[in-house]
């Protein structure tokens, strides 16, 4: 098959994979979803108003051209890689995903890239109001690890120096284990990724 008879098939399996999933799956969270959200996380985990967990991996290249390797590749790691930035919730709904920042970035380059405050920067995201400790707070906001910084709408762990006091050890371990929602998506897309990319005898 040639390289243009390839790209038209991929066009045309990425047009009928929307046709038939974009209502349900491939959209962004409305409010009656968000609202779901919350419940089932603050069951879950125990925080109410949290949307998903946020976080970056790095999505290696195979076949990364050689005029590309410089800007994709980073030390501490053997090939070529993108960067993906993504927002699981327990049930692996990814209800964000930004792809194709250079494997060469941190998270914080990634984040100013990202499209990911777009909504709540116009206006556009969905109203759903929490309470938390008799304090109403009107936007969503998503667990993150130490490196990012101290927003509204980042609940960030705390450092290892910080965490004498039992109260503190106690949110950073809860925090940390509600973190693994992130890691599982990852590990699944993966792994789903690894077992579809093994050459086939039959070709």
């Amino acid at each position: 098959m040639s390289g243009r008879m390839g790209q038209e098939c991929i066009y045309k399996f990425d047009k009928g994979v929307i046709r038939l999933y974009a209502k349900k799956y491939l959209r962004k969270p409305n409010s009656h979803d968000v609202q779901q959200i919350y419940t089932f996380h603050e069951d879950v985990h125990g925080f109410p108003g949290m949307l998903g967990s946020l976080d970056c991996t790095h999505w290696e290249c195979d076949n990364c051209p050689t005029t590309w390797r410089g800007q994709f590749q980073q030390g501490d790691h053997s090939r070529p890689s993108f960067m993906l930035e993504a927002v699981a919730s327990q049930d692996l709904w990814i209800c964000h995903a930004f792809f194709g920042a250079s494997g060469s970035n941190n998270d914080i380059i990634v984040l100013d890239q990202s499209p990911i405050f777009n909504d709540l920067i116009e206006g556009m995201v969905p109203g759903q109001r929490f309470i938390c400790n008799d304090t109403t707070y009107k936007y969503v906001y998503y667990l993150v690890d130490g490196i990012y910084p101290q927003w509204a709408t980042f609940m960030n762990s705390f450092t290892t120096r910080q965490t004498e006091d039992d109260r503190r050890l106690y949110f950073q371990n809860r925090q940390e284990g509600a973190r693994k929602d992130i890691k599982r998506a990852f590990n699944v897309l993966k792994q789903r990724r690894g077992k579809t990319s093994k050459p086939s005898n039959a070709l």
